[in-house]
C-alpha cells in the first residue's frame, strides 16, 4: 500500500489512480527539466509549472480545503486587565431571572465594545468578570496606556448600565498588570495567554477598591505619560512571596504618550460624565452609521465647555481607530475673519503655522493634495477652492458658496478615507454666517461620518433657526455644577482646604467650575497653595480663612484681580494677546510687543502663573505658540484695553497680516 499524494488515502501499489480523490498514480516528470515530480503545481526542482491533474487524467480534482494552521506558541509582553461587578451575585439574588440575563447581556457587550475600541482582545468571560489583554496578535507601543484608559471607561460605563437598568450603586473593579506571558497565537478552545501575570492581575483585582482601577509598577511607569495616579500602597497578594506596591488610576490628562498634556492645575473632570458619555455615544454613532452629526455644547463662560472638548479629545486619541481631528475658533472681532474657525482647521491639517505665507502655504496645500487626492483632475477642481480658504496664491475664478463648500467638503472625505473626521469649533457664538452655512452644507451633503462639536455661550442657533431643528443636530446645554459637585472638584484640587474657606468658595463659585481653579490659582500665585507630591496643598492649613481667598463677586472680576495682580509689562503682553485670540505665536506679539524688552522671559513668567500655556500643535513640532488657559481669561483682558487701543491693536494685526 502507498498513500495518495494529493489527499493521503491508502492505495494499491497496483493503482494507476487514487481510488478516493482520482488523482494519478503514476511518475510523472517535469516536462522542463526531466525531474520525477510525484505532487505539487510547481517542480522542486527548478520551479516549473506542472500538470497538477496527472496526464491520464480528463476532469479535474474536486479542490481541497487548505491544512488547518498549527497554533503557534510565543513569549510576549502583554497588559492583562482583569474587571469584575461587585457584589453582583448579592445583587441578582432580588431581581427577575430575565432581568438578570439582560443586564448581563448588555454587560458582555458593552465590555467587549470598550475593549475593542481600544485596540484590546477579550480573552474571555468568567461568570460577570472579564479578561482582556493587549499586545496580542499584535503588539503596540501604548498598549498599556490604552489598556489602563479601557479599564477607566469600563468603571464609567457599568455604572451607567445600573443606572439605566434598576441597579443604582452597580460599579466594577479593575486590575491591570504587564508582564512577560506565554502566547499561543491561532489557539481555539483554550486560553491564549498564560503565565504569573496573568494571575496576579487577577489578584489586584481582588484587592482593588470598588470603581477604581489599580496596576503594577510596570504598568504605571509606561502608562505615566498621559494619566495619573495614586499610591495604594503596598498589597499582600495570594501566591505572592513579597508585598506588591500598587497604584490606581485617577484620570487621563493628556493625549497618548502623554501629548498635549497639562502639568499645571487642573480640576478633574465633575458632575459632567452624562454629558461626556452623550458626546461619545453621539460620535461612536456617527462614526458607525457613517452620516454627518452636529453637537452644539452651551453654556455660560466658566461653565465647563472647553474642559469637556478636551477630554473628549482626549477620549478619541485614545480609541484604536484612526480619526482625523480638526479644530479651529472664532475670532469675534476685525474684518475678514469669515471662515477663520475652519481655515484655523484645514491649515493645521496642512501642517501650516500662523507664519506660513506665500510659497510655504502653496507648497504644503500641493504636499496634502498629493496625500489624499491621488487624482489630478480631482486635486485640479478641489485645489483653488481650498486655496480659497487658506489664502494661498492658486486661489482663482469666481467661486459662489456652494461651490467652495462642495471642494472643501470633498477634500474632508478624501481625509477621511473611509474614516471618521472630528471638527471642533471653539468660541462658536462668534461664527460667521458663512461658517454656519457650510456645517449646514455637511449636515445635508456629507457622504462620510464627520462629527462637529460647536463650544458655544447661549444664542448661537437663534440666528440660524433651522439649523437648531436639523435632524442631525443635538444641543447640550451645561448648567452650573451643583454644590456637591463644586465640593468634591475643590477636594480634588487642594488637600485638606479647611471647612469655612470651602464653604465660602462653593457659595461665591455658584457652579461654575472656573471660579474655584481660578481662586486657587490666585492662591498658587501667592505661594499659599504649593505643588508637593503630586497634589496641591495648603503651605499653613490652620491659617488659611474665608476672607484671605478675597474672591469677587464674580468670575470676570476675580479674573482680573489676578491680571491686575502682574507686573506692568506682563500686563502689557496679556493685553496685546488678548487682541490676537486664545492661540498666538510668539512672532505676532512681537509686532504689537516689539517694545517691551524681555519678552520671551516674560512670556515664561506668564506660563508658570498659568496665564498662558504652551500650545503643543499635533501637526507641526513648531515652538513659540501660546494659548491662554481659559477664554475668560482672555476676554476679561481684552476687555480692559479702551476702545482707541483696541483699534489701534486691530489696525497693527492687519497690517502685520497684509505684509504677509
Amino acid at each position: 500500500m502507498r498513500s495518495c499524494p494529493q489527499c493521503s488515502a491508502d492505495c494499491p501499489d497496483s493503482a494507476k489512480f487514487c481510488p478516493e480523490c482520482g488523482f494519478s498514480m503514476a511518475v510523472r516528470l517535469c516536462p522542463h527539466c526531466g525531474a520525477t515530480a510525484e505532487t505539487g503545481k510547481f517542480c522542486a526542482e527548478c520551479g516549473g509549472a506542472l500538470d497538477v491533474t496527472g496526464s491520464a487524467r480528463s476532469v479535474p480534482a474536486p479542490a481541497q480545503p487548505p491544512a488547518a494552521t498549527a497554533p503557534v506558541s510565543e513569549r510576549r509582553i502583554t497588559t492583562v486587565l482583569f474587571a469584575d461587578l461587585v457584589g453582583f451575585t448579592t445583587r441578582a439574588e432580588g431581581l427577575d431571572p430575565e432581568d438578570v440575563r439582560e443586564l448581563l447581556s448588555r454587560y458582555f457587550a458593552g465590555a467587549s465594545t470598550v475593549i475593542a475600541r481600544y485596540g484590546g482582545t477579550v480573552e474571555k468571560f468568567i461568570g460577570d468578570a472579564v479578561m482582556a489583554v493587549w499586545g496580542v496578535p499584535v503588539a503596540h507601543e501604548d498598549d498599556a496606556e490604552r489598556a489602563v484608559r479601557a479599564g477607566l471607561e469600563l468603571v464609567m460605563m457599568t455604572e451607567t448600565l445600573g443606572e439605566e437598568n434598576n441597579a443604582p450603586g452597580l460599579t466594577m473593579r479593575v486590575g491591570l498588570v504587564t508582564g512577560e506571558v506565554a502566547v499561543t497565537l491561532g489557539a481555539t478552545g483554550e486560553g491564549m495567554v498564560a503565565g504569573d501575570a496573568v494571575n496576579t492581575a487577577a489578584r489586584i483585582q481582588t484587592a482593588a477598591a470598588p470603581g477604581e482601577v489599580w496596576v503594577d509598577e510596570a504598568t504605571r511607569s509606561l502608562a505615566a505619560a498621559a494619566i495619573t495616579y495614586g499610591d495604594a500602597g503596598e498589597h499582600t497578594l495570594k501566591g505572592k512571596a513579597e508585598p506588591a506596591r500598587l497604584f490606581t488610576a485617577r484620570s487621563v490628562v493628556g493625549s497618548v504618550r502623554g501629548l498635549e498634556r497639562m502639568d499645571g492645575l487642573e480640576a478633574p473632570l465633575t458632575g459632567r460624565d452624562r454629558e461626556l458619555r452623550l458626546v461619545k455615544e453621539l460620535f461612536h454613532s456617527a462614526q458607525e452609521s457613517g452620516h454627518p452629526s452636529f453637537v452644539v455644547v452651551e453654556g455660560e463662560a466658566g461653565v465647563g465647555k472647553s474642559r469637556l472638548g478636551w477630554e473628549f479629545e482626549k477620549y478619541v486619541d485614545g480609541l484604536s481607530a484612526q480619526v482625523a481631528w480638526h479644530r479651529g475658533r472664532c475670532l469675534a472681532y476685525g474684518d475678514g475673519v469669515a471662515f477663520w474657525a475652519l481655515a484655523e482647521a484645514i491649515r493645521g491639517r496642512l501642517g501650516l503655522v500662523d507664519s506660513d505665507s506665500g510659497t510655504v502655504v502653496d507648497e504644503k496645500l500641493q504636499t496634502a493634495l498629493d496625500r489624499y487626492l491621488p487624482d489630478p483632475a480631482e486635486q485640479a477642481w478641489i485645489g483653488p477652492r481650498l486655496a480659497v480658504l487658506i489664502g494661498g496664491s492658486a486661489a482663482g475664478g469666481n467661486f459662489n458658496a456652494d461651490e467652495l463648500y462642495a471642494g472643501w467638503t470633498a477634500f474632508l472625505e478624501h481625509v477621511a478615507d473611509g474614516d471618521a473626521v472630528v471638527l471642533v469649533i471653539d468660541d462658536a457664538q462668534h461664527a460667521d454666517d458663512g461658517l454656519l452655512g457650510f456645517v449646514e452644507h455637511l449636515l445635508s451633503m456629507a457622504r462620510f461620518p464627520i462629527f462637529v462639536v460647536a463650544l458655544a455661550r447661549p444664542g448661537l442657533l437663534a440666528r440660524r433657526p433651522d439649523l437648531a431643528v436639523n435632524r442631525r443636530t443635538t444641543v447640550l446645554h451645561l448648567d452650573p455644577l451643583g454644590d456637591e459637585a463644586m465640593a468634591t472638584l475643590l477636594d480634588a484640587l487642594v488637600a485638606d482646604l479647611p471647612t469655612d474657606a470651602r464653604s465660602a468658595l462653593i457659595e461665591r463659585s455658584e457652579g461654575i467650575p472656573l471660579y474655584a481653579v481660578e481662586t486657587i490659582r490666585g492662591l498658587i500665585d501667592r505661594d499659599l497653595v504649593v505643588p508637593r507630591e503630586g497634589r496641591y496643598v495648603l503651605t499653613d492649613a490652620t491659617g488659611l480663612q474665608a476672607g484671605d481667598l478675597a474672591a469677587p463677586a464674580s468670575l470676570q472680576a476675580l479674573v482680573a484681580a489676578r491680571l491686575d495682580a502682574l507686573a506692568a509689562p506682563e500686563r502689557r503682553l496679556v493685553a496685546d494677546a488678548s487682541v490676537l485670540g486664545m492661540t498666538f505665536t510668539d512672532d505676532a506679539l512681537a509686532e504689537l510687543a516689539h517694545d517691551v524688552p524681555d519678552r520671551e522671559d516674560l512670556l515664561r513668567g506668564l506660563v508658570r502663573k498659568q496665564i498662558l500655556r504652551i500650545e503643543t500643535d499635533r501637526f507641526s513640532t513648531s515652538r513659540g505658540q501660546y494659548r491662554f488657559v481659559q477664554a475668560v481669561v482672555r476676554q476679561v483682558a481684552y476687555d480692559t484695553l479702551s476702545k482707541r487701543d483696541r483699534k489701534a491693536r486691530h489696525l497693527a494685526v492687519a497690517a502685520h497680516l497684509q505684509a504677509q
